[in-house]
């Protein structure tokens, strides 16, 4: 699942990346109304965390701005202010969740994923591929009775993959959806990523695998029979 959080307290918005990284999300930090548009016309996210106080363009002309170009995606709001009226306010203009500062971490957390919950599509917490499960709460793969778990960026590649079985990624949408829009790592991290799940899934006997489609990419596929 991926994050952006637009927030001009720079960190604030790193201590809150740190935090989602914990639950294995893939997170950008942008810290004006400016940047935040310029990611979300270019990067698919799963959830936005939109400051309202921001310079440049503030919280609420982005909000109603993504609004009017028809862009779906679960926003919360995060702002210094608490009162009836500007909840309203941001509720009104398009936002899914709102959150005033100072807030609990494990609130936040919690609310973030049930946002993102709510645009996959799914509620169970627990997907499943073929004789193969991925439990999101505690980030294991398991199949036949054994179970490995996955660390941060293994878990993301294959919760990708869990979401959308057959689907072919390309080695750049993988890169910036796992790694960031922003990442410094070279492209080869994937297939080194790809590499360790494929060998987790043949240690547990899965009937599924991470199969590569030349010049195209990776998709998650079933085994024949």
């Amino acid at each position: 699942m991926r994050v952006l959080i637009a927030e001009d307290e720079v960190e604030l918005a790193r201590g809150l990346k740190y935090l989602l990284e914990k639950s294995r999300f893939s997170v950008d930090i942008v810290h004006s109304g400016t940047e935040a548009l310029d990611y979300l016309h270019s990067t698919e996210y799963d959830v936005l965390v939109l400051d309202i106080m921001m310079p440049g363009m503030n919280g609420m002309e982005v909000l109603s701005r993504i609004r009017g170009e028809g862009a779906g995606i679960p926003v919360m709001m995060l702002t210094a202010k608490g009162e009836i009226e500007d909840r309203v306010t941001g509720l009104e203009a398009g936002a899914d969740d709102y959150l005033p500062k100072p807030f609990a971490t494990r609130e936040f957390i919690a609310r973030v994923k049930a946002l993102a919950r709510r645009n996959s599509g799914y509620t169970d917490n627990v997907l499943r591929f073929g004789n193969t499960a991925l439990d999101c709460n505690c980030y294991e793969l398991s199949c036949r009775g054994r179970s490995v778990r996955l660390n941060n960026k293994e878990y993301q590649l294959m919760e990708l993959f869990m979401r959308h079985p057959r689907f072919v990624f390309s080695t750049e949408h993988l890169m910036e959806r796992v790694w960031g829009k922003d990442s410094e790592a070279e492209m080869d991290v994937v297939w080194t990523y790809v590499g360790f799940v494929r060998k987790k899934l043949k240690m547990l006997g899965a009937d599924i695998e991470i199969r590569t489609a030349r010049g195209a990419g990776y998709s998650l596929e079933e085994n024949a029979c």
